[in-house]
């Protein structure tokens, strides 16, 4: 099938070279692939495999010349009908193009039969005459965007081949023919021309590509579909245009010639790369025009700036009008204008300066904290900005201190305040020179002036006026010694009145002593102590102790100063230590003593420890860094108490004994240790019993069951017709215990216990029956709280010959009580 593009004035001869040249162009040959097959071969069957790759790196389009075979992406050779190869060799080609029609490529099979079959013909209308090739290939064509028509216009011809034998209908499909925009394309089925119906913006739709159909009338495609790229040439029909319609930029004044102010872009919406989109740019007007500043690169749209001399107090916002032209700026190009605007930003390159050369300003003696002048200063620089704002400084005439400037930052007026009162019969006027600057560093442009502080000039005059007291210095410092006794002389405070130069007439009191450790002589302002004085107080700090104390006039002025009395210390504090320690065996077998001194460092450490003789065999005392000392055991000794007496000094042998108290307890730290033995003591014991002592119980126990049950046997068989009873249990049924191991209780009503046994026997007189009458003989039992002896009272006559029942309790109760404790002491241990 072939393709060819008409053009007015075009003859079939033309058509043909034209179609010649593509063929040659796309017919650049790989290297040729031979694959056996059977003669015989039927539909969809797979032939072989070429690597496609090797030929064109990711062809987009894949196309057989031989539509008896068709080719997948990955090489695979197909056949579309059955096929019988009328000779032993039978070639095709597959051809390859990247879809753009810029890069093709020929790929050459030869298929070789195996074995020889008798060829079958097609019926067709017409005698088959044998093809040397298939011309059913893209060739690429170009459209006009605008064009004028007239439409229809003719654009394409597509034939296949496959004519030669059959009756071919042409059609076509893809975007400008079934899908949007519908209707922009046609062709003529029978002759296979094709025909473009209106005219194309090329922004809206740059390419279609539109595929072309072979059939024939009983709907054989003899040949695959025609991929067919129609390309939108560009017309210039777009005006280029500033993307950003507001552009502002900024740039410092007095910046150097040649500094970036900022980049203007356009866009253009013609084909990109083409001389319809290359844009110049140009610089139409400055306002104001005079002097140039500004320039702007002509393919970049990048302003700088043209010379040194931009000053923000002489103007302040530019304006340029910009041109932005296609056609590489040719006149004949479209183009768009636009205004951006450049704003200036200010630098410190003005100073301030004073409205006045001087100023004369006056003020009382002995006014504080109180306004005697404002001065105002110009600055041409850009307003309530740190390029504007005054700083104000007092070079001369204020070494005492007196004046004080600051700026007003609503006004920018420098304000001059006395803070340091002034004296008249000291000094009657003081002149000061003040100066001004800019909170921002001058700015070292190359055509500013260098910095330069402005100054002025200010006369203050002081005004006499009756004043009180004065307390100079307003902090005077004593020495004394720590561990004064009361009743000593200290020198006081002493304060002076200006008008006769000395203190006479004026009267002391005290308004601040903490602890009151002073009283104050109201004439002289002597002090006396009427306490110890201690350094060590919590009311001294730093060695210090300040007494507070006004001096007041006749007329009820007056003045207040302070006293500090600087105490030296002494020695009169002996190290202190905790007097409780924890040692947890588990973790460490000593302690850590760190005692402290409340006298000073030249009274304190290095410390000497001294272990008491008596702790001697059980202790070991370490001394560390002369600060602390280690407190360690000898062996490992039982959780307890311990009392420990030592000794520390102080570097110069002052000392104390100390009884530490040292718990040691089975532990990881000390707060485990909740209870030492001396607490279990007082504590109500939580007995655990040890398996000696659960068997020394037992055993009590079961001898006691065996005495007692012989006890019954023996009274069992005595007993007859007449009846003995033991008079000490009449109605009693129970036994009292009070042991320190659990013990058991009798508690069986019936049970009759041979304690005595009367010598009477009469049938007709009991003398002891369980729950009868007759004379009751009773026993009360007592066991004395915290030991282990039982007191038995008894009543009635006693039987020689037998055992009572307390005569066996008191023989078996201590020997139990024994058996407990032992028991109880094992569990302790």
């Amino acid at each position: 099938m072939a393709v060819a593009c008409a053009a007015p004035g075009s003859t079939f001869s033309k058509q043909l070279l034209f179609f010649l040249l593509v063929l040659v162009l796309f017919c650049d040959a790989c290297q040729k692939v031979s694959l056996q097959v059977p003669s015989h071969l039927k539909a969809e069957t797979p032939v072989g495999k070429v690597n496609l790759e090797e030929c064109l790196k990711s062809p987009s389009l894949i196309l057989s010349s031989d539509p008896a075979f068709r080719i997948l992406e990955d090489g695979t050779i197909y056949t579309t009908h059955d096929l019988l190869l009328s000779s032993e060799k039978r070639a095709f080609s597959i051809l390859l193009s990247d879809g753009q029609g810029q890069e093709q490529k020929k790929l050459e099979i030869v298929l070789s039969a195996r074995e020889k079959k008798v060829f079958r013909k097609r019926h067709t209308k017409e005698p088959v005459h044998t093809r040397s090739k298939r011309r059913w290939a893209p060739i690429p064509c170009s459209l006009m965007e605008n064009s004028l028509g007239p439409f229809p216009q003719h654009i394409q011809k597509i034939q296949s081949d496959a004519a030669q034998h059959y009756n071919i209908f042409y059609s076509i499909s893809g975007p400008g023919v079934d899908k949007e925009p519908y209707n922009l394309f046609y062709i003529e089925k029978d002759t296979g021309d094709i025909y473009c119906t209106r005219s194309i913006d090329r922004e809206q739709y740059d390419q279609f590509l539109v595929y072309g159909y072979a059939t024939t009338a009983d709907g054989y495609a003899p040949d695959y579909p025609l991929p067919l790229l129609f390309k939108v040439e560009d017309d210039n029909d777009n005006a280029p245009y500033f993307e950003t319609k507001l552009t502002v930029f900024s740039v410092p004044e007095n910046c150097r010639s040649g500094t970036s102010v900022g980049q203007v872009t356009a866009i253009d919406k013609d084909e990109p790369g083409t001389l319809h989109t290359r844009l110049k740019y140009k610089i139409l007007q400055q306002i104001p025009d005079q002097p140039k500043h500004f320039s702007i690169h002509p393919d970049t749209g990048v302003i700088t700036t043209t010379t040194p001399l931009l000053d923000r107090e002489k103007c302040d916002t530019y304006k340029l009008v910009m041109e932005v032209r296609d056609m590489g700026g040719q006149p004949f190009g479209l183009f768009t204008t636009g205004t951006i605007t450049i704003s200036l930003e200010d630098e410190n390159d003005n100073s301030p300066y004073f409205t006045q050369p001087f100023y004369t300003t006056e003020v009382e003696e002995n006014r504080i904290d109180v306004e005697i002048l404002r001065m105002m200063v110009q600055d041409q620089d850009l307003p309530n900005t740190p390029h504007s704002k005054a700083v104000y400084k007092i070079l001369k005439g204020n070494e005492n201190g007196n004046f004080k400037i600051t700026t007003d930052p609503n006004t920018n007026e420098g304000v001059l305040c006395v803070v340091k009162p002034l004296n008249y019969e000291v000094s009657r006027q003081v002149t000061l020179q003040i100066g001004v600057l800019n909170e921002a560093q001058f700015t070292n442009a190359a055509n500013a002036q260098p910095p330069t502080m402005c100054t002025t000039t200010v006369t203050v005059k002081i005004k006499d006026r009756d004043e009180g007291p004065e307390c100079q210095p307003p902090v005077k410092v004593i020495q004394s010694k720590d561990g004064l006794p009361a009743g000593q002389e200290l020198l006081g405070y002493k304060a002076v009145d200006p008008e006769t130069s000395n203190g006479e007439g004026l009267r002391y009191e005290k308004v601040g002593d903490e602890d009151n450790w002073f009283e104050i002589n109201k004439i002289t302002g002597d002090l006396r102590t009427v306490k110890v004085l201690d350094r060590e107080s919590k009311f001294v700090k730093n060695n210090q102790y300040n007494i507070s104390v006004v001096a007041t006039d006749a007329a009820g002025r007056s003045c207040t100063g302070t006293l500090v009395v600087l105490l030296e210390d002494f020695n009169d504090h002996p190290p202190q230590i905790d007097k409780e320690v924890t040692i947890c065996q588990q973790e460490k077998d000593f302690a850590v003593l760190e005692p402290i001194d409340l006298d000073g460092p030249d009274n304190g450490p290095p410390f000497q420890f001294l272990l008491d003789n008596s702790s001697s065999k059980l202790w070991t005392l370490e001394s560390q860094d002369g600060k602390r000392a280690i407190l360690r055991q000898r062996h490992n000794l039982n959780y307890n108490y311990y009392s420990v007496p030592i000794q520390i000094q102080d570097r110069h042998g002052f000392s104390a004994k100390h009884v530490l108290s040292v718990r040691v307890c089975d532990c990881t730290t000390p707060t485990e240790c909740r209870m030492g033995v001396k607490e279990e003591r007082d504590a109500k014991p939580n007995v655990i019993l040890g398996k000696w002592a659960i068997l020394a119980m037992v055993l009590g126990s079961a001898l006691l069951l065996c005495i007692l049950f012989t006890c019954f046997c023996v009274t069992t068989t005595k007993r007859t017709v007449k009846k003995c009873f033991p008079d000490d249990v009449a109605q009693q049924n129970l036994i009292v215990s009070n042991t320190e191991g659990p013990g058991e209780e009798v508690t069986e009503a019936n049970i009759r216990l041979p304690t005595q046994t009367a010598n009477i026997c009469d049938t007709s007189t009991s003398v002891g029956t369980l729950g009868g009458q007759g004379i009751k003989t009773q026993q009360s039992f007592e066991m004395v709280k915290g030991g282990h002896t039982l007191e038995s009272h008894k009543g009635g006559v006693a039987d020689p010959g037998r055992y009572a029942y307390t005569d066996w309790q008191t023989f078996t109760q201590p020997r139990l009580g024994e058996e407990s404790i032992r028991g109880h002491t094992l569990i302790k241990n």
